[in-house]
């Protein structure tokens, strides 16, 4: 007897892959906050390190979420998406790392959310 699988409405598969930028960034954060724990670079190092598993972690389940959005969405339109997780990074990286934003980097996020936008009104029409 097979089994009836859940389909994703085109609206679902693009809110998965947001969620999949959501979760890269939380694993940016969890791999950056990761690499200034580490002093030396060695296995057990490596092995024992909290943030960086649950980063890596983190990536998994964004790339798990990624497939089931896939399965039923527009790859050309998807794809895409995941580039607005440069954005959140960005913006997290000024807030909580305090890292500096310069008007490239704005330019950058712009032309981003421009790109990502102009994909989805084409597709909408």
């Amino acid at each position: 007897m097979q089994k009836e699988s859940y389909r994703f409405s085109h609206r679902q598969s693009v809110g998965l892959v947001f969620l999949c930028t959501l979760f890269g960034v939380a694993a940016q954060y969890f791999i950056k906050t990761s690499a200034s724990q580490i002093t030396v670079i060695t296995p057990a190092a490596l092995l024992t390190n909290i943030p960086l598993w649950t980063g890596l972690s983190l990536y998994g389940v964004s790339t798990g979420l990624l497939i089931l959005a896939l399965r039923d969405g527009e790859l050309s339109l998807l794809y895409p998406v995941i580039s607005l997780t440069y954005v959140w990074v960005t913006l997290l990286s000024a807030v909580v790392f305090k890292e500096s934003v310069n008007a490239f980097k704005l330019a950058g996020i712009a032309v981003i959310c421009s790109g990502v936008a102009l994909l989805g009104k084409g597709r909408s029409e």
